[in-house]
């Protein structure tokens, strides 16, 4: 089968690989769409980043070559012999997010924590193989080019969850990457009185206001601060760092309220810096988000099969998988009106 693998930093080769066995709890899956996402293009730029090394820890002990890709739908094409809940057929998405399992949904998202496509070979492939526990079913509202959506989406309805964020509270976003369009989106569906988006780009900005940003500012041309303080004095209650460097992250604490929370979703590929007086002096939480509970998971799926969310709109260009590198890497790179890019692999709806 053909499937995207990552060698090291800026080495990611197309290229002919054996589909893995298919053990009594798996499920092998046939790929439709993968989604490229932000710390995919981590582990291209600056990798490895969430590529765990080779180690005693039965999940983190496989390094490169490592096929990425973890935001995938599919359609079942085998099952193991102790596979209950699918058969050969069915239309699949996939929860990437790997743990022990033994805990509290709350905390076990953070036990063990690696991912398909990261920890294990994922959906940049024809094929991937994965646990039935990694399985859930796509209703048959929603096509499996929207089922690549769900993980991106789960990210950020666990996001607003984190963050507490109540209908008829305000919210600061700074970042209008995929990310920062999704949380705009939950946050919306989620009732929020204002949103306003903070970034540098005004083709993403623009995308801003489409997905349901009430205003939407370039920090380059603005002051942040100054902005927000025109429409909200006190402060937002909730802020979300979306865009993973040091400003922003400042920016967001300081535009937040007394009280208030700030929730970060980005990936930070190297330590920053911020004033522990910044909290202590106004009650500011600072809290953060990468995956999702399981439950959160499931209800990003029903939020999308009602139309209550539509990520559908941040799609910005669908590609082949030979092009991953030029038309989908270099191209979130470099070209700002990029947003979400999908990779092709069966193609089915």
């Amino acid at each position: 089968m053909r499937a995207a693998v990552w060698y090291k930093a800026n080495d990611i080769r197309v290229e002919e690989r054996e589909v893995k066995e298919v053990l009594a709890n798996d499920v092998k899956v046939r790929v439709a769409w993968t989604g490229i996402c932000g710390s995919d293009l981590h582990e291209y730029h600056e990798g490895p980043v969430l590529i765990p090394g080779n180690g005693p820890d039965p999940l983190t002990n496989q390094e490169a070559p490592l096929t990425l890709g973890h935001e995938f739908s599919g359609i079942v094409e085998e099952v193991g012999s102790d596979v209950t809940r699918f058969k050969a057929g069915d239309r699949v998405v996939i929860n990437p997010l790997i743990t022990y399992g033994t805990k509290s949904s709350e905390y076990d998202i953070y036990d063990g924590f690696t991912f398909v496509g990261l920890g294990s070979d994922g959906g940049f492939a024809d094929f991937a193989v994965v646990s039935e526990k990694n399985v859930y079913a796509l209703p048959k509202g929603l096509s499996l080019e929207e089922g690549a959506l769900v993980e991106p989406m789960a990210v950020t309805v666990q996001a607003v969850k984190e963050g507490g964020l109540q209908a008829g509270q305000t919210v600061a976003v700074f970042g209008a990457g995929p990310i920062g369009l999704l949380t705009i989106i939950a946050a919306k569906a989620q009732g929020a009185n204002k949103i306003v988006v903070f970034d540098l780009s005004e083709e993403r900005l623009e995308k801003a206001l489409a997905v349901g940003a009430t205003h939407m500012f370039n920090s380059g041309k603005v002051n942040p601060l100054e902005v927000g303080k025109e429409i909200e004095p006190e402060g937002f209650d909730v802020s979300f760092e979306v865009a993973g460097v040091e400003i922003t992250l400042n920016q967001a604490i300081k535009i937040t309220k007394t009280r208030g929370t700030v929730v970060i979703v980005s990936i930070f590929p190297k330590p920053v810096s911020f004033s522990p007086m910044d909290l202590t002096a106004s009650g500011i939480k600072i809290t953060s988000t990468l995956a999702y509970e399981p439950a959160v998971f499931q209800k990003t799926i029903d939020m999308m099969d009602s139309g209550e969310i539509n990520p559908k709109e941040i799609i910005t260009s669908c590609i082949e998988l030979e092009e991953l590198v030029e038309k989908g890497f270099d191209a979130l790179t470099n070209d700002k009106t990029q947003a979400k890019i999908l990779v092709k692999l069966s193609g089915e709806q």
